[in-house]
């Protein structure tokens, strides 16, 4: 390996269309028939960051893969699979298993303010599996497995100046504990849901969110679990026309945790934005995978993850998807994700995917980086009197401070950036 302090860099971006005016995307027609070229693989290795992988497309489409509510339409994965070729499958055994012993988890509700209602509702009951349909083995195992979803809903019209907090635990060490959970808003309402995952367990925990036309909602999930924690989930959620869905993921808890964030639309004006954070310690395995389906024309995507490593075998993971299908014209989508390894033995992988069916867009495209400090930045900052730990804590938390601002809620942001400061003592800074 060769050292290097500035981070490599891959990034594809493709496509223009303004007005009358049309700029040609390599390898397609605007009827998106000659994919050949826009798909090509290509491969990046970052040496002397410990270890990391960027590849711009892998496997089949996401189309083409299965979705669906029953459990033998998935396999017990072995590694070999796309989807969980990076996974620890050996960890991971009683999230996949359907005869592992089981228990719920724990789900409190606080600040259901008047518009806000909170029910239960089994698997048939609408509007549970409006928007979900698992994408993998875990998914449809906790899906079936979980007799009663949590519901929690917003009225049309209504705006709420707090955020609604969810807070999920799991106690059943040694054991799986399953959860299903429905957030839905209505037409033209505002609100911000924020779930907390902690304790111990196997957890295998899903979420759906339903946004209706015209709503504003905000949904961040924070995973605070205990060292021994394993959390598997699959997040989804539907955008209605000229509706805002921003998702935010902080992942800093749990020995395996492995996170699924799928958006698609259901009507077209709608913007989407996913924002995900993740600090990996010796031994973790901190897994993020996004989707962003655009299936209706003339809605937007902006999806942003950025992580931290430190320590012996600590192993981040990040999977963005993006397919733009035929139908979605006027679709401006972009991702990007960004690695800062901060010592030897630690290993990012990231791998941002593009499909795009049509030529008839305003924009799309995708980033992915990987890499130590750049010395420069220390050097500038011990220029002019800063210690160099302090300096280096400047340099990190700077790095993933616009993460952190996305979320929106101060007092989750402060509790945030104190949980980030503990990190970094780890790390000896």
């Amino acid at each position: 390996m060769t050292n290097s302090a500035s981070a490599d860099q891959a990034e594809q971006v493709a496509g223009v269309e303004v007005g009358e005016a049309r700029i040609s995307i390599p390898g397609m027609s605007e009827q998106g028939e000659n994919l050949a070229t826009a798909h090509e693989e290509t491969e990046h290795t970052h040496g002397g960051l410990g270890e990391s992988t960027t590849k711009a497309k892998s496997g089949g489409s996401r189309a083409d893969r299965t979705t669906s509510l029953n459990v033998a339409d998935f396999a017990v994965p072995t590694g070999r699979e796309e989807e969980w070729r990076f996974s620890p499958l050996k960890k991971l055994g009683r999230v996949l298993s359907d005869a592992a012993t089981q228990t719920p988890v724990t789900l409190k509700v606080r600040n259901l303010a008047a518009g806000v209602t909170q029910a239960e509702l089994a698997q048939a009951q609408s509007p549970r599996g409006t928007v979900f349909s698992a994408a993998d083995r875990a998914a449809v195992v906790g899906y079936s497995q979980t007799a009663k979803a949590d519901y929690v809903s917003v009225a049309a019209d209504t705006e709420l100046s707090e955020p609604v907090f969810l807070d999920i635990t799991g106690e059943a060490a040694g054991h799986r504990a399953n959860g299903h959970l429905v957030l839905e808003a209505g037409t033209h309402s505002k609100v911000v849901f924020v779930m907390e995952h902690r304790g111990s367990a196997d957890a295998n925990l899903n979420v759906e969110v339903i946004v209706r036309d015209g709503a504003d909602v905000t949904v961040v999930s924070l995973q605070r679990w205990d060292d021994d924690a394993i959390h598997v989930g699959q997040q989804d959620a539907e955008v209605g026309r000229d509706a805002k869905y921003k998702h935010v993921s902080v992942t800093l808890g749990g020995e395996v945790v492995r996170l699924n964030s799928n958006v698609r639309y259901s009507a077209e004006g709608a913007e989407a934005a996913m924002y995900g954070l993740y600090f990996a310690d010796a031994g973790q395995h901190l897994e993020h995978r996004s989707f962003v389906d655009h299936n209706s024309p003339r809605n937007t995507s902006n999806v942003l993850y950025k992580g931290a490593l430190q320590g012996q075998d600590a192993r981040t993971v990040w999977v963005g998807d993006v397919l733009i299908r035929k139908a979605a014209e006027g679709t401006d989508s972009y991702e990007k994700n960004q690695n800062l390894i901060l010592t030897d033995g630690a290993r990012a992988d990231s791998i941002p995917n593009l499909e795009i069916e049509t030529g008839l867009i305003e924009g799309a495209g995708h980033a992915s980086s990987t890499g130590r400090f750049d010395e420069n930045h220390l050097f500038y900052l011990m220029a002019r009197g800063i210690p160099e730990k302090e300096a280096r804590q400047l340099v990190v938390r700077g790095f993933l401070n616009e993460i952190v601002q996305a979320i929106g809620v101060e007092s989750i942001e402060d509790t945030i950036q104190q949980d980030l400061e503990n990190e970094l003592k780890i790390a000896g800074f």
